[in-house]
């Protein structure tokens, strides 16, 4: 059964929420993309 929009609405409001904004989300990836990055060399 799939969970209703709403919930998973309310999931990503949190997550960004977690975030602080979607800026420091941008940060956040930006980072792990160059972890990866350095893991890969």
């Amino acid at each position: 059964m799939k969970p209703p929009f709403s919930i998973l609405l309310i999931g990503l409001a949190f997550t960004l929420a977690a975030c602080n904004s979607l800026q420091s989300l941008g940060q956040d990836v930006q980072s792990v993309g160059s972890a990866i990055e350095r893991a890969a060399r």
